[in-house]
């Protein structure tokens, strides 16, 4: 299977809650309401558990404003 690694980019969130309701066990919402990744708290650098995989496509694609972000490698290490 693929690696899948994922952050939020924090500039188009408008905290819907739909991430986090697809996929609790992936994302969490910052003391200002901003959604970011819970697994390498929005890194972007640790691919997500294979188990997670269907949750995180469910959440990527109910994302309103493309917010959730993905690659097949790590992203860059500053957090957005």
């Amino acid at each position: 299977m693929p690696k899948f690694y994922t952050k939020v980019d924090q500039e188009k969130c408008i905290a819907c809650g739909l991430c986090q309701i697809k996929a609790p066990q992936i994302y969490d919402y910052t003391e200002d309401g901003l959604a970011y990744n819970l697994i390498d708290q929005n890194t972007g650098q640790m691919p997500l558990p294979d188990a997670l995989i269907s949750e995180f496509k469910l959440a990527y694609t109910a994302c309103p404003t493309n917010a959730i972000l993905r690659k097949s490698e790590p992203f860059n290490a500053s957090p957005s």
